[in-house]
């Protein structure tokens, strides 16, 4: 019998020098979760058996139990690399199997998808073209394509020029009239800003503002050489222009490009005694613009910035939960797949529900201690010797019976 407890024990010593010795192998591995082996003893029971004085049969290996505790961040060079700050893993397809992971050592692949070194694709969201993304998820690609030209043009109910100005209250009507783009005694005050055109070819939109009667002023407006709007009135309120004051502006193209047409919108521009300027703006259009760098925010949206000084959304990073994310089956390569013990998947966005943030150009170390697994390396060690030393003693006394004369 001391045979088969001491076997036992040999059995539960190895099963821990192995658990160990894997987790200090995989002391650098980047996302990896350290195991532990948990033991319960044996006994034999039986109706006859007096549970004071029983012997036990040994030990039995009950679980090797992944703990998912968080890793230390680390920054890299790596732009897209990510580590998960909270709870929440990586949704990988591994050609066609959905796997789960916290290592985010990522890059993109020829065709442009974001995926590990393995060649699984990270999932996410796609942009929906509007400054934001869908609600289909799917294997996340992103687009490294030069930006399209787009035209300054009224987009969504939002002008294609937003501009606030202040115009001194202070000034007299010009000593020059009429208007006269070419005599600047005609008008109180001038500004001008870039648009574009189909092409993505830049226009100048000049602004030229004429003083009138108290509270009034007329504006008129040039795109390069050729006026596009002329004496248009606009009429402040306790000093502010009310909302919904646009001014239609239309000029010819020549070059090719679409026939300019678009409102400028001047809500909220005042008329206080402080000198003359402006204060915002805003337009629609913008040229072409190459690809120069890839940004990752906490809530894993990942930005495209362009040569033409724009920033775009070019997908987001899906995040997965589990009830027991202990019961997940490890599959190797630092993943995942759910199971019963796991439940399902709940996968969303970054930083709702329960699910962490994302934290870009880091990657989440491997949560081994390697100090305290060397000492767990010498406790298993010296269980293993102790139990080899029963067999051993257990040995010699079955020796000493068989020689009895």
């Amino acid at each position: 019998m001391s045979f088969n407890v001491a076997l036992s024990g040999l059995n539960g010593a190895s099963k821990d020098l192995a658990a160990t010795g894997n987790n200090i192998a995989n002391a650098s591995t980047v996302g990896f979760k350290k195991s532990r082996v948990e033991f319960g003893d044996l006994y034999t029971g039986g109706f006859l058996t007096n549970g004071a004085t029983a012997v036990g049969s040994g030990v039995r290996v009950q679980e090797v139990r992944q703990l998912h505790s968080q890793g230390n961040v680390t920054a890299t060079d790596n732009g897209l690399d990510m580590a998960i700050s909270g709870e929440g893993y990586f949704v990988l397809n591994n050609g066609g199997e959905t796997r789960y992971s916290r290592a985010g050592q990522f890059g993109l692949s020829q065709d442009g998808y974001l995926q590990n070194n393995q060649g699984m694709r990270v999932q996410g969201y796609q942009p929906d073209g509007n400054g934001g993304v869908n609600a289909i998820r799917g294997d996340l690609r992103v687009e490294t394509d030069n930006l399209p030209p787009r035209a300054t043009l009224d987009v969504d109910g939002r002008s294609g020029v937003s501009a606030g100005y202040n115009l001194d209250s202070r000034l007299a009507p010009p000593a020059t009239a009429p208007f006269d783009i070419n005599d600047s005694g005609s008008f109180s005050y001038t500004n001008s800003t870039s648009i574009y055109d189909s092409l993505g070819n830049p226009h100048t939109l000049t602004q030229y503002f004429v003083k009138g009667a108290p509270n009034e002023w007329s504006l008129y407006t040039q795109v390069d050489d050729q006026p596009a709007s002329a004496g248009q009135t606009l009429t402040f309120t306790d000093g502010v222009l009310p909302a919904g004051t646009t001014v239609p502006v239309a000029a010819t193209m020549t070059n090719g490009a679409a026939d300019i047409a678009f409102s400028l919108d001047l809500s909220g521009s005042t008329q206080f005694g402080a000198p003359s300027g402006l204060s915002s703006l805003s337009q629609t259009g913008y040229t072409t613009g190459r690809l120069t760098g890839l940004d990752v925010s906490d809530e894993g949206n990942i930005f495209g910035r362009y040569s033409n000084g724009r920033t775009d959304v070019l997908g987001q990073v899906a995040l997965a939960n589990f009830g027991n994310p202990e019961g997940l089956a490890p599959v190797g390569e630092t993943t995942w797949v759910e199971s019963i013990e796991s439940g399902a998947a709940l996968i969303d966005r970054p930083g709702t529900g329960s699910l962490g943030s994302v934290k870009a150009g880091s990657v989440e170390d491997s949560n081994v201690d390697l100090s305290q697994q060397l000492v767990s390396l010498i406790v298993a060690q010296r269980n293993f010797q102790a139990n080899a030393k029963t067999i051993e003693t257990s040995d010699a006394i079955t020796q000493t019976i068989i020689n009895l004369r």
